[in-house]
């Protein structure tokens, strides 16, 4: 099988190289992979850095957006360019370690699962760690509202609807279309994959969340309410 690794990136000038740098060097058993890199209009020295990288590596595709139009339009970009008869989405703010990649492939490879997601938090929330602060606390609650309320509207159990490695087939969107231009990409990729019959496999993952000091860019409250709205909205 042939996987394509999608990168979205906007204003990530200190992060990007070791993101890109990390998925080319994983190695991932009996899988070919592609990686595809798409900067949604940065204003930093995003896009230099990316430049430079793929004068020294050779193989990484890339496509830039002129104006920043969100993750969701970035993902689409990189999925209308993929070749890979899988896709996985690759965020490049280094909270994502692609050594769990194996973890979610082997599934797919052993035919077990068409579908899979790495769960961040099929857990109780960790008041001495993750979720110590209000900011990730909120977060963490969130999270797990919105993926409740996905459960009981697909009537498919999910933990983690919002985590940012979502590995799925790319013929999946022969039964539908994915419109969102922003964070709402997460719910409605989700909803689509569901309603079409897709059954959703969970992997529990860690991963090392940054602050938005550190640059984190969804907000809890805004964000959490727009997924809720288009897990409403695909449903009916």
């Amino acid at each position: 099988m042939k996987l394509s690794i999608i990168i979205p990136a906007f204003n990530e000038e200190k992060t990007i190289v070791q993101a890109i740098k990390r998925v080319v060097e994983q190695k991932i058993d009996g899988v070919q992979k592609e990686v595809i890199v798409v900067d949604d209009g940065s204003t930093d020295n995003t896009v230099f850095k990316i430049k430079d990288l793929r004068s020294k590596i050779k193989g990484i595709k890339f496509f830039q957006h002129k104006e920043n139009s969100g993750k969701g339009a970035a993902v689409r970009t990189g999925i209308k360019n993929a070749k890979g008869n899988y896709i996985l989405i690759q965020d490049a703010d280094l909270e994502y370690h692609p050594k769990y990649i194996n973890d979610l492939i082997k599934p797919i490879v052993g035919k077990k699962a068409d579908v899979v997601y790495g769960t961040r938090i099929k857990r109780f929330p960790n008041l001495k760690g993750e979720e110590k602060t209000l900011q990730f606390l909120t977060h963490y609650l969130g999270n797990r509202f919105l993926s409740l309320v996905t459960s009981i509207l697909y009537g498919q159990w999910i933990t983690d609807m919002e985590t940012g490695y979502k590995l799925f087939p790319k013929n999946a969107f022969s039964k539908f279309t994915i419109l969102a231009k922003g964070f709402e990409f997460e719910p409605e990729i989700t909803a689509k994959l569901m309603k079409s019959g897709h059954k959703i496999l969970e992997i529990p993952i860690k991963t090392v969340p940054r602050g938005y000091n550190e640059g984190k860019k969804i907000d809890t409250i805004k964000d959490g309410l727009k997924a809720l709205v288009h897990l409403i909205k695909y449903r009916f």
